[in-house]
């Protein structure tokens, strides 16, 4: 068994070449032996989101505080709320953040590849795709 104390571990600002708008970072799990889960804390100040990407094994977000919106290339935008799950299947493009007026706070728990790597990014979402009514 092994206890990391919250205190050991920093909250991150997410980088701007991932997100649009102020995005901080709380890790969750880290892979660590044989294992290639990961999940991190994500805090989404209102209007903030993160850029198109996708996941080797998918992802599944959380929501734990506040309501969100998130999109699948080519489907709607849809609204999330605390205590909604969304798995987003491999390699399937989308973008997930925080409403225009709330804060947004879910779990993104995803496995990492063969390479290390458990995400792909792509370019950021443009305000007209962001503003769409959500479903």
């Amino acid at each position: 068994m092994q206890i990391t104390r919250s205190t050991s571990l920093d909250t991150q600002k997410g980088p701007a070449d991932w997100f649009t708008g102020d995005v901080y970072i709380d890790p969750v799990a880290a892979p660590a032996g044989s294992s290639t889960f990961a999940a991190a804390a994500v805090h989404f100040t209102p209007g903030s989101h993160t850029a198109w990407h996708t996941h080797p094994h998918g992802q599944t977000v959380f929501v734990t505080e506040g309501i969100g919106l998130c999109q699948r290339e080519g489907g709607p935008v849809e609204t999330i709320r605390a205590g909604d799950r969304v798995f987003f299947e491999p390699g399937e493009n989308h973008w997930h953040g925080a409403a225009p007026n709330r804060f947004m706070v879910h779990i993104a728990i995803q496995q990492n590849d063969e390479s290390g790597s458990p995400v792909t990014w792509g370019r950021h979402v443009t305000d007209e795709e962001y503003r769409q009514d959500p479903a």
